[in-house]
């Protein structure tokens, strides 16, 4: 079988390097080659689908935010989950983020919406899925993007330690099954959407994050942006 060297950052490479190799892997990289073929048009663009794997390496993860999917409207998806490229405007989900963030540590509610200054930092903003057509929210959802996204969390778990893992919404509450509860702390609530934000604003996480970092003696996120 071809190999397969997607254009990743290097200690990922490394740690999901079967992934690479496993035929569900090859499946996806033809579905949107296949689609590109069509002219689908397919978000993020190509390079920037592993964006969060190439702004945060595996060793400098210490904070893992899970998003489901990838906006789907143009010039949103950048390849960072809730986050938009600078010039978009913030999405519903986010600004309840930033309420949040306002609320638990004072954070200026920001005119952007681009986070990459936290995956910077080691915010790890990993959607379980990596692509989406455009216009149809949850369209990639069963080309095995999850396969790949579960052995990506599943490696962290195991191989890192104290990783702090916020879970927001039923289904990132699911993938507490892949983290050992014993080595990492995981942070669950509310999603942030509108429709179930009631059950986010409160949960303190950023601040509840910080605390935990610096007990470790680790540097804390700085969520000002």
């Amino acid at each position: 079988m071809e190999k397969i060297k997607p254009q990743i950052e290097e200690s990922w490479l490394e740690a999901l390097k079967a992934e690479f190799q496993q035929p569900y892997f090859a499946a996806i990289k033809q579905f949107l080659l296949n689609e590109k073929k069509k002219g689908t048009t397919v978000y993020p663009p190509g390079p920037l689908i592993f964006n969060a794997f190439n702004r945060t390496p595996f060793d400098k993860v210490k904070v893992v935010i899970l998003g489901q999917d990838p906006y789907h409207g143009p010039g949103q998806a950048h390849g960072l989950c809730f986050s938009v490229a600078d010039g978009v405007k913030t999405p519903p989900s986010l600004r309840n983020i930033y309420k949040e963030l306002n609320k638990d540590i004072g954070m200026e509610i920001p005119k952007s919406g681009n986070l990459e200054k936290w995956a910077d930092q080691g915010v790890f903003l990993l959607n379980a899925m990596l692509t989406v057509q455009a216009n149809r929210a949850a369209s990639h959802q069963k080309i095995g993007w999850q396969t790949f996204t579960d052995a990506a969390i599943r490696k962290l778990s195991e191989e890192r330690e104290g990783l702090v893992f916020m879970l927001w919404g039923n289904f990132a509450k699911k993938k507490a099954a892949l983290i050992d509860k014993n080595k990492h702390h995981i942070l669950a609530s509310g999603h942030p959407s509108p429709l179930s934000s009631r059950y986010f604003f409160g949960c303190k996480h950023f601040s509840k994050a910080n605390e935990i970092l610096k007990e470790q003696g680790k540097e804390p996120i700085d969520w000002s942006l």
